[in-house]
């Protein structure tokens, strides 16, 4: 059996006794790989096993042989509460010393004591290693208080083949059909599912992608997803539909266009919105979609305004009074659909009904797009300039449109190694997270823990700390999870108890020894926009 590198900080820890056939009978002792090369070690942070030669890293670029000691390349992240006296939002550290009482001291002048105060300090997942494998303890168990209860939180990076991301792109161009693949590098890579409101969605990576298809495939797969976890820009293309660059936080880019805004709501809504606005400085006004064209005087909202009908016949399919389907194809056009000519959805006007002089706006839904019509004697529509009036409720449509913005959240489902590194009973672990007595943090930032079986969290990566994601060639993702809860309640579900280390022996000798001094570690300001992880588990507010 090879003697496995440890790489979980747990230096107490007895590598397993393991019987070994012999001349002599079955020995007791863990043997190193024979045909290994002695520069070489080998590190068991996932499945590959790489042996890796002397200032080389594995094949992940994490792990790395620094002279015969396998070491973390990356540091680790720690949190730490916004003070008033911050002024940088970002505190690194080269290195740690240990002190004579065994807590962590800093030689960079911007040290403060207070950061060892556990109301101040959260050890997050980013750079804490795996459990890999499965009967390892997580990397850090971590004791502290929190408003004077005794608290736990494990902490460890997940190996994850079941994860994806889904990807909310505001838009309403036409990104493509559903289901139809979405491609990274000629690699399909996931599929657009349903469209949200003023959004179109994309399901991206997931086990069958990584695993189940070509290595390349999977290849493919893993570093899209790193990329896009690590909010990173990535280009993709969709079967029969348009290309894109996708960054989280960013706007997204169809087609080579940047995206300026999300819509205020379909034209019917925006119809509904407005309404009252338009009435008295236009006789009719069209807000062109391609999923709802909303029409004003056939409208519930025109009828109210006692405003008379126009005379106007749409094409498409009417649903019910001024709310019309599929008057055109989607597209890239006039509000997600086709059309470059506004005028091509109208069939007709009504004798008798539509009069000369009707004045006629029609608009998109963003109020990207918008012309000013007056009807001539013959009845046809005659582009006029914009009112001022009629142009400032225009604009107030793209007021109230929201900046473009792609929105992407990691979805994960905790498996083995995860919950066997918390306790030896994981299902225990799974009925105390249902219970709400478990809070789930994914690099400090909140997770949504799915209803149901199992342990599937999502989170959003912009709350996430910087380059949060992995991977590992199996090929899977490496993510950050947390798992944070009283102490009694963590005994109770028979966690590792006889591995929880309190938390200013965290910061005094992090994860991974080299030379007998700990490796670097890196502070950051927690999201404004994210509670504190300790401060949302039952009892503690």
């Amino acid at each position: 059996m090879t003697e496995h590198t440890k790489t979980d900080g747990l230096p107490g820890m007895d590598v397993p006794v393991v019987a070994e056939a012999g001349p002599g009978g079955f020995g007791k002792a863990p043997l190193r790989n024979e045909r290994m090369s002695a520069a070489k070690v080998e590190c068991n942070a996932c499945p590959v096993l790489c042996q890796i030669s002397d200032g080389r890293t594995g094949a992940c670029d994490r792990y790395a042989n620094r002279e015969g000691v396998l070491v973390r390349v990356d540091p680790v992240v720690l949190l730490r509460r916004q003070l008033a006296s911050d002024a940088p939002a970002l505190v690194a550290f080269d290195r740690t010393a240990v002190a004579e009482d065994g807590k962590a001291e800093e030689s960079s002048p911007d040290w403060n004591g207070d950061l060892l105060h556990a109301d101040e300090v959260f050890v997050t997942g980013v750079g804490s290693s795996t459990t890999y494998p499965d009967y390892k303890p997580a990397p850090f168990i971590v004791a502290s208080k929190a408003q004077g209860v005794d608290m736990v939180t494990v902490v460890t990076e997940g190996i994850f083949s079941y994860c994806s991301f889904k990807v909310k792109i505001d838009t309403d161009r036409f990104l493509g059909a559903e289901q139809a693949n979405v491609r990274y590098r000629g690699e399909v890579v996931g599929h657009v599912t349903t469209a949200e409101y003023g959004s179109q969605m994309l399901s991206l990576g997931g086990v069958h992608h990584l695993t189940g298809g070509s290595k390349k495939e999977g290849r493919m797969t893993a570093e899209l997803m790193q990329l896009l976890g690590n909010k990173k820009a990535i280009e993709c293309t969709i079967d029969g539909g348009a290309s894109l660059v996708i960054q989280a936080g960013k706007a997204p880019i169809v087609n080579g266009v940047e995206e300026q805004r999300m819509r205020v709501g379909c034209g019917s809504a925006a119809v509904g919105i407005f309404a009252r606005q338009f009435a008295g400085v236009a006789d009719e006004v069209v807000v062109v979609d391609d999923h709802i064209t909303g029409v004003l005087t056939e409208h519930q909202a025109g009828r109210c305004l006692d405003m008379p009908p126009s005379g106007i016949q749409m094409l498409g399919r009417k649903s019910t009074p001024g709310r019309y389907f599929q008057v055109a194809n989607p597209g890239n056009g006039w509000g997600g659909t086709d059309i470059a000519d506004p005028l091509s959805i109208i069939e007709g006007w009504e004798e008798g009904v539509a009069k000369p002089g009707l004045r006629l706006l029609m608009t998109s839904t963003t109020g990207e797009h918008a012309q000013w019509y007056v009807l001539d004697d013959a009845l046809q529509p005659v582009e006029q300039p914009m009112p001022p009036e009629v142009k400032r409720i225009v604009e107030r449509i793209g007021e109230n449109c929201e900046p473009s913005l792609c929105t992407v959240l990691f979805l994960g489902g905790a498996g083995g190694s995860l919950r066997a590194g918390v306790t030896e009973n994981p299902v225990l672990l799974t009925r105390a997270i249902k219970r709400a007595l478990v809070n789930v943090t994914c690099g400090g930032a909140p997770a949504y823990v799915w209803p149901g079986g199992g342990i599937t969290v999502m989170a959003d990566v912009m709350r996430m700390p910087d380059n949060s994601f992995g991977t590992v060639p199996t090929p899977a993702i490496v993510a950050p999870i947390e798992f944070s809860m009283r102490r009694a309640d963590y005994e109770a579900l028979g966690g590792h108890m006889e591995h929880v280390f309190p938390l200013e022996q965290a910061l005094a000798r992090g994860a991974w020894q080299e030379d007998g001094a700990p490796l670097a570690r890196q502070w950051l300001v927690i999201d404004e926009a994210n509670p504190w992880p300790l401060g949302h588990v039952p009892m503690l507010g």
